[in-house]
């Protein structure tokens, strides 16, 4: 059966030095590009926020980076503002084999909701176009890779095995914010919504 390898976020402000820097960051792209030629399919998905996103602190008077509200949708994390459209934090990291992707998907551009998961914004309705996408190309068997393992990867696994893909995340080519213990969590979630963690 056609896979697809898909990487979440491999972008430079989620590398050391970026804006929301994940540890390790960098240390995955190598072993990222050597997977690639072993999928179908490559698809790469980027951060891309106007400067008015509502997920920025900085978008809050007196919020502090990390620390929660409640949006329409649900709880929502304030991150330190990043991957904001067209500057080079949103790039991908310089090392990733871009072109190789077969296609990229951006995601978190629409002001008032944010977006983890490359299936679905944060309100869990508004779609991509993703599923589409991989079931015309009948890529039904999926694996992640990328940033941060505890945030889109996770939220983006768990919506893909909820949608009916086979689903496993390459936990070596991942690394996590680890916020609060959310690590745990996030493997926690995706082993009971069916993600295979290898």
């Amino acid at each position: 059966m056609p896979r697809a390898l898909i990487v979440i976020d491999a972008q430079v402000d989620f590398c050391p030095g970026g804006r929301l820097a994940v540890d390790g960051g960098d240390e995955i792209i190598a072993p990222i590009n050597d997977l690639m030629a072993d999928y179908d399919a490559v698809v790469l998905t980027q951060d891309w926020h106007p400067e008015d996103h509502s997920s920025f602190a900085d978008n809050h008077d007196g919020a502090e980076p990390f620390s929660t509200i409640e949006m329409d949708y649900g709880p929502q994390v304030l991150w330190p503002r990043h991957c904001v459209i067209g500057s080079p934090g949103a790039r991908f990291h310089p090392a990733l084999a871009v072109d190789v992707a077969d296609m990229v998907l951006r995601k978190g551009y629409r002001p008032d909701i944010d977006s983890y998961s490359a299936f679905f914004e944060n309100d869990h309705r508004t779609r991509t176009g993703l599923e589409g996408y991989l079931r015309e190309r009948g890529l039904l068997q999926i694996d992640f890779v990328g940033l941060a393992h505890d945030f889109c990867v996770a939220w983006s696994a768990v919506d893909a095995a909820k949608l009916g893909f086979s689903v496993r995340v390459i936990e070596g080519a991942t690394r996590a914010i680890d916020l609060n213990g959310s690590k745990k969590a996030a493997q926690d979630n995706m082993r009971a919504a069916g993600v295979t963690l290898i």
